[in-house]
């Protein structure tokens, strides 16, 4: 079976933290001896081999400057709330030159499936494409393409469309889902498919933890907090940050540690400092993904204390719930979007309502008090991705899905 992908992001060099999942979906795939292609948007910063891991890669161009490429790559959203000035400017080109690579590899070559990651704003020229050549359409959405759609009737219109034209619909959270189904997504055709995590990749290496403990300057008897993601509204960040003073002066050896980059770093870390928490929140920047696991590690406790912001936007499922669950935390999350679907209250982590600080503190001082409760948490939501939860058997989804439709299209 040979499969031709559509995105906007991926990782744009080993080790990269771009769109992670997409990069898993693509490999893991591959792995299982499909011929996976991707066409993806040329980047400064992008230094993909024609091949690596048995992933195709065909860059398209759509901009005269390497400095104008804010086209995907998570950089068309200023703190994911607000498309970038430019990016209105570039969407004609981008999307244009997309379709125009789609159509040059599909004359060239025959496909079983072309598979569009978020359907906006890749959708509509992967219709297109299999339209004209009369191949089936899959559609993944992913989070800010269901938000974009809902923005406005143009969007909504052009989503809609692209559902039309799918053969079969993919969502990572039941909450994506029904927003899909809500834009005209066929409920017969759209399936759940959460994302997994790596279980060998985040398996507990005691010279890890000590090694990142160490670097981060940790005593043994810290407990560690730790939150991985961008650095933007629907991360929720600064409610986590708000939580720590209650945090401390119940369980004083809490220790949060801020991993990942974006447009409010410098904004969390003045409302840290005005907050009195230096010395008590480290922000340790954008980390290698080859070195993340290491960070898993080292940490107590992992919080994801996503929300849904000012516009809307929301997570669909992070990856750093499953990785944590994968390293075998506990985990203290927002109860919104996929989180539900993946972390059973009370048995693999706790459930908070989202932009509650308050709540917040006393689960994470609660596990904090808690070692024994810790492990047993942590011990479940492991055994959770080794069952059922990993990209294995997300791939193993996917082919079953592509073999489906390609029968049927």
């Amino acid at each position: 079976m040979r499969v031709l992908m559509l995105t906007s992001s991926y990782p744009k060099f080993r080790g990269d933290t771009t769109a992670p999942f997409i990069e898993s979906i693509a490999t893991n795939i591959a792995a299982c001896g499909v011929e996976v292609h991707v066409v993806l948007p040329e980047h400064r910063e992008l230094r993909r081999g024609a091949v690596e891991d048995g992933v195709h890669f065909y860059p398209y161009r759509y901009a005269p400057k390497p400095e104008w490429t804010l086209w995907g790559y998570a950089e068309a959203l200023r703190g994911d709330v607000k498309l970038k000035r430019g990016v209105y400017a570039l969407a004609p080109f981008a999307v244009a030159s997309a379709f125009d690579k789609l159509m040059m590899l599909t004359a060239r070559e025959k496909f079983d499936v072309i598979h569009a990651h978020w359907v906006l704003p890749n959708a509509p020229a992967a219709a297109l494409v299999a339209r004209r050549r009369k191949l089936p359409l899959v559609i993944s959405m992913h989070g800010s393409d269901v938000f974009m759609a809902e923005k406005n009737r143009v969007f909504s219109s052009a989503a809609r469309r692209s559902f039309d034209s799918a053969a079969w619909i993919t969502a990572c959270s039941d909450d994506l889902m029904q927003r899909a189904l809500a834009l005209g997504a066929d409920e017969n055709k759209t399936e759940l498919i959460p994302y997994g995590a790596d279980a060998k990749a985040f398996h507990v290496e005691p010279r890890q933890a000590e090694r990142v403990r160490a670097q981060l300057e940790l005593k043994r008897e810290d407990v560690m907090i730790l939150a991985v993601g961008r650095m933007v509204y629907k991360k929720g960040f600064e409610f986590l940050v708000n939580a720590m003073p209650e945090i401390l002066r119940r369980a004083p050896s809490a220790r949060l540690v801020l991993v990942g980059y974006g447009d409010l770093r410098r904004e969390l870390e003045e409302q840290s400092h005005a907050l009195g928490l230096t010395g008590h929140v480290t922000f340790a920047g954008q980390v290698p993904r080859t070195e993340i696991p290491g960070y898993f590690a080292a940490a107590d406790i992992v919080s994801v204390p996503s929300v849904r912001d000012k516009a809307g936007n929301v997570d669909g499922l992070p990856n750093v719930v499953l990785e944590g669950m994968a390293a075998g935390k506990p985990l203290v999350a927002s109860n919104i979007a996929g989180f539900p679907d993946v972390i059973q209250q009370g048995e693999s982590g706790l459930l908070v309502p989202e932009k509650d600080s308050a709540a917040l503190a006393d689960a994470i001082v609660r596990l904090a008090h808690d070692p024994n409760l810790r492990e047993r948490f942590g011990a479940r939501g492991r055994a959770r991705v080794h069952e059922n939860l990993n990209w294995e058997r997300v791939a193993q989804k996917f082919i079953a899905g592509y073999a489906r439709v390609a029968d049927h299209p």
